[in-house]
């Protein structure tokens, strides 16, 4: 972790993880080492982000409205609270996606903070170089929002052992890291940082 970077903690909300409207198998299990990412993240003075899916009720994004997904992650649910494992440090920015009832929005790229402001404009505002990325799920958001990070140019490092997928497929989520290390995403873990 060098200066101008940040951690990216991305979607690890009660219905994302095993119980919840649309667990990840062991998603649970990302939520302990993504806190002692942030934690030492905030002790080095780097900024820590937050995404979490704030759908409406009535969105495309689900079956019932034409979509893939069942209801999720519906503003102000428990099932889109952040799981209680989760522990983010004083002044986490929380970043919030999926609130177009038009747009599926996987990317946390997509989502904006309370103020108003995309993801991207509050690291550029940071100078933020480099972002740290794990959380749910490895074969969308988090695959979404590493491609994005490349897209927008920062260097991108995904902490492998704080994801999980969904696996619609079965080896969706290794295919999900091809694509990401072809793109230039770098793999570590939490303690290899």
């Amino acid at each position: 972790m060098e200066r101008g970077s940040a951690l990216l903690i991305v979607d690890v909300q009660n219905d994302f993880c095993p119980g919840g409207a649309l667990g990840v198998p062991d998603g649970d299990r990302v939520a302990v080492p993504l806190s002692r990412a942030a934690e030492r993240f905030r002790g080095a003075g780097l900024p820590v982000f937050a995404s979490r899916d704030w759908h409406p009720a009535v969105t495309r994004h689900f079956k019932e409205y034409g979509g893939m997904w069942p209801p999720h992650c519906v503003q102000g649910s428990p099932g889109a609270a952040f799981h209680p494992d989760l522990r983010l440090p004083p002044g986490t920015t929380v970043i919030s996606k999926g609130i177009d009832p038009d747009r599926d929005s996987y990317s946390a790229f997509e989502g904006i903070n309370d103020d108003g402001a995309t993801l991207g404009s509050c690291l550029a505002s940071l100078g933020v170089g480099h972002l740290y990325i794990g959380g749910l799920a490895t074969d969308y958001c988090v695959r979404s929002s590493a491609l994005d990070a490349v897209r927008a140019g920062l260097t991108v490092t995904l902490l492998t052992d704080c994801v999980a997928g969904v696996e619609l497929q079965p080896g969706d989520s290794a295919r999900a890291l091809e694509e990401m290390a072809e793109a230039g995403v770098r793999f570590a873990t939490v303690d290899g940082i």
